[in-house]
């Protein structure tokens, strides 16, 4: 029968110790386990991922060989920067060489070994190369009994002739020496407390138990000692230590230096400033040299203009070259910047899963941060970190501007549709037609035409067919007219014609400073639904940068038609930069898809560039890091004080500010030119010179008349009524009529009345010979209101003189 004590902490309490470190590290993707010995020591582990939410790759070193190259090159090429390595301290030792010769040993990996004597490795050679490296230790070095031990056993190990090949420090006590020195301490303590058992010789080759073996034994689990390994106390069903504690140690700058503890009771406890921080780079960037990758966009990145030679960093200009500058006063760091090599942003092969671009070079660990127009996307975010946003943006249009439409003569039409001025037409026709109706109706609209003579048979409407549109027309032009409405039913229609036009007035008079004054920019598109809809305008966007990677990902129906569209073009539509873009749309019919930002720098430098509709997306800019990268959370820090102090936006001012392009012009109403109204001054011109043929017509309609009536021939007629036009109504060669001429007599001659109106008219009769016998004139007056119509006669007079 065996029986045993064990000084160390059993396999389980080292799992869950593995476990509890990368559950508060909040490691929960890619965690490659190495070992050593085999997997049956790691059942536990091989367990432990779906009751944690870790995902593990075990991978079995060959026990025969020490070398690991092979397995650390897979895992270079696969990318697994976070790595568990359950070895003893010489294979370790030898692990860490070979993983500086390899170009493993930055900050972007994190070791973890199982072994307990990490502490007494040789580690000055990777101090500052910003790996991560996390440990054990079981020995109480901060006890002052312990460190006395330690160190005399330490200067009685220098006296021993080295071992090179242990990869130890000359002088350090390993954990194997530390628990043998307690282990006889135990030992010594258990005999102490046995003076009844006495011992007798014993032969190494018989299988005879010792009969005092069990009693010893349960002395040794009942002892109590702090030891170089801290408290030691055992379970006495199992014999296994049940009272330590372990202190997880990391590799600084200063050295290895302790992090936290664990014991089983309370289990991990990391101190304060570490608590959920993997990293073991130091506080700061100081003095820390990074490669930045970057591309070339205006103004983003441009290449200084200057008459000598520049080299390095000074060879770029522009927003994201003063955003570097900023970032490195405020972290202390330097930096290099370099081109991306094949000129792209960074988009995923959907045949072969691969990445270019700047986030191939960010993934590859051939750049340690890209500062450039990068926007945060999901598909990117798998594969690498960002930064909090230094600019807000997003998809927009640009497209150039149009000439412009130069404004009509008849432009003063534009500020009602041709609908429009065909209703008001229709209505006008309508209202004087219901006017005149309306009024023949009413017997409120007929009147007495003698006042003097109530019991006249005879009445009068003003409202006959044509002066019913006129007075539409005097309304209709705010004039007026000398007609007016007595009856309720005709001013009703009047007041509701008064209404309509009043509301057709003022819209017109409002609108018309508009249309007039401004000279309307028309353009075939005025959003991506325009676009959509029509194949004549090609438009596109920057390959394999976000903006197709958001047409390409889009289930909006108008963006995926447009994708479909792109797609089908893309040797054609698809552009390798923005300025080749920009070209394509100054030199063919093109829209081109990209940032806002980028927009407004464009167009402010160039004024026949212009955005066209709103935003299509809302995204971001923001500074990439490798995934897992200690710098992104200093890098946030940073911008967001930038941020605060107002800098950003300052350096937005200073390169998106634009001089090209004028001021814009004055608000005030511009003076109008003949090319805005002049088609007034037509219709002016065409209504006079249609006013002069119709007065002609009625005056040859007139005299063709008084023709008729006299029995005279109408050219003679005609010519004699031109005469008498001219002369101011008095023939030439006839007395005046005297002013002052009037009769008493009744009024017994012929009246005429022309549309409720009196005209006056003369009339001059035939004669045999030349003279003025047989001459008789008529004179029909308009008098006073209240009296009678007189008529003047004169029968017969002599020549050069008339009797009335």
């Amino acid at each position: 029968m065996k029986i045993t004590s064990n000084l160390t902490f059993n396999r389980r309490h080292t799992i869950r110790l593995l476990l509890l470190l990368l559950h508060c590290v909040g490691y929960s993707h890619g965690m490659p386990h190495v070992l050593r010995f085999g997997l049956i020591r790691l059942q536990e582990l091989i367990k432990a991922p779906s009751r944690y939410n870790i995902r593990l790759k075990i991978r079995q070193l060959p026990t025969e060989t020490k070398d690991a190259k092979p397995l650390l090159k897979e895992m270079k090429r696969g990318k697994e920067f976070h790595i568990i390595f359950d070895c003893g301290h010489e294979m370790a030792a030898g692990i860490l060489k070979q993983a500086l010769a390899m170009g493993m040993m930055t900050e972007y990996y994190h070791y973890i070994f199982t072994t307990l004597d990490l502490f007494a490795l040789d580690v000055e050679p990777y101090r500052y190369s910003g790996v991560n490296m996390t440990g054990f230790r079981i020995l109480n070095t901060e006890n002052s009994q312990v460190a006395s031990i330690i160190e005399k056993w330490s200067m009685e190990r220098l006296q021993a002739p080295p071992k090179p090949d242990s990869g130890l420090l000359d002088g350090f006590m390993t954990t194997d020496a530390a628990l043998m020195y307690d282990a006889v301490h135990v030992v010594a303590v258990a005999v102490q407390q046995s003076q009844q058992i006495t011992v007798s010789s014993l032969q190494c080759n018989r299988h005879k138990p010792w009969r005092f073996g069990n009693r010893f034994m349960a002395l040794i689990k009942e002892a109590h000692w702090d030891g170089l390994t801290g408290r030691i106390t055992f379970n006495r069903t199992n014999g296994l230590r049940t009272d330590f504690d372990l202190d997880v140690i990391s590799l600084k700058e200063e050295g290895l230096e302790k992090i936290g503890t664990w014991d089983p009771p309370s289990g991990l406890n990391m101190t304060e400033n570490q608590k959920g921080k993997t990293t073991n780079v130091s506080d700061s960037l100081s003095n820390r040299s990074l490669i930045v990758s970057t591309i070339l966009a205006e103004p983003y990145v441009m290449f200084k203009k200057s008459d000598m030679p520049l080299y390095g960093n000074d060879r770029f200009e522009g927003y994201c070259i003063d955003l570097l500058r900023e970032l490195a006063n405020i972290l202390g760091f330097t930096y290099e910047v370099r081109l991306v090599e094949d000129g792209k942003y960074g988009a995923q092969d959907e045949n072969t899963g691969q990445w270019n671009g700047i986030v191939k070079e960010l993934m590859d660990h051939r750049a340690d941060l890209a500062v450039a127009p990068l926007a945060i996307t999901y598909v990117r975010e798998k594969v690498i970190d960002f930064s909090k946003p230094f600019m807000t943006l997003g998809i927009s249009i640009l497209y150039r501007k149009s000439n412009g439409t130069n404004p009509g003569v008849f432009s003063f039409l534009n500020p009602l549709s041709p609908d429009i001025w065909m209703y008001i037409l229709l209505a006008y026709l309508g209202v004087s037609c219901v006017l005149f109706v309306i009024a023949r109706f009413s017997p409120y609209e007929w009147y007495n035409p003698h006042p003097c003579n109530p019991n006249s048979d005879v009445v009068e409407n003003n409202f006959t067919l044509l002066n019913s549109f006129w007075f539409g027309v005097g309304a209709l032009m705010q004039q007026g007219s000398e007609l007016m409405p007595k009856a309720l039913s005709t001013r009703i229609v009047g007041g509701i014609w008064w209404f309509f036009t009043l509301i057709i007035i003022s819209s017109y008079t409002a609108n018309l400073a508009a249309f007039l004054t401004v000279e309307r920019m028309e353009s075939p598109i005025d959003s991506a639904d325009d676009l959509a809809k029509q194949t004549k305008i090609e438009y596109g966007v920057v390959e394999d940068g976000s903006t197709m990677t958001f047409f390409k990902k889009t289930k909006i129906s108008t963006y995926d038609k447009m994708w479909e569209f792109m797609s089908s073009r893309r040797h054609s539509v698809m552009v390798k930069n923005i300025e080749e873009g920009i070209h394509r749309v100054l030199t063919s019919d093109y829209a081109f898809l990209m940032e806002s930002t980028t927009i407004e720098f464009a167009t402010q430098r160039n004024c026949n560039l212009t955005q066209i509709g709103g935003l299509i997306d809302s995204k971001a800019y923001g500074v990439g890091t490798p995934m897992g990268s200690p710098y992104r959370d200093k890098v946030t820090i940073a911008i967001l004080q930038l941020q605060e102090e107002g800098k950003l936006h300052m350096m937005k001012e200073k390169w998106w500010r634009g001089n090209g392009c004028p001021e814009e012009e004055s608000k005030e109403a511009s003076a109008l030119g003949v090319q805005n109204i002049g088609g007034i001054f037509i219709i002016l011109a065409a209504g006079l010179v249609l006013s002069v043929f119709v007065a002609v017509g009625e005056f040859l309609y007139k005299s063709k008349q008084n023709a008729q009536l006299e029995k005279a021939q109408w050219r003679h007629q005609d010519k004699k009524q031109v005469v008498l036009q001219c002369n101011s109504g008095r023939a030439a060669g006839f007395p005046r009529v005297p002013a002052t001429a009037q009769t008493k007599a009744p009024a017994t001659c012929r009246g005429e009345n022309g549309g409720g109106h009196q005209h006056a008219h003369f009339q001059r009769p035939q004669t045999a010979g030349e003279g003025d016998h047989g001459l008789k004139w008529e004179s029909q007056s308009l008098s006073h209101p209240l009296c009678c119509r007189e008529r003047l006669c004169r029968d017969t007079g002599e020549k050069g003189q008339g009797k009335w």
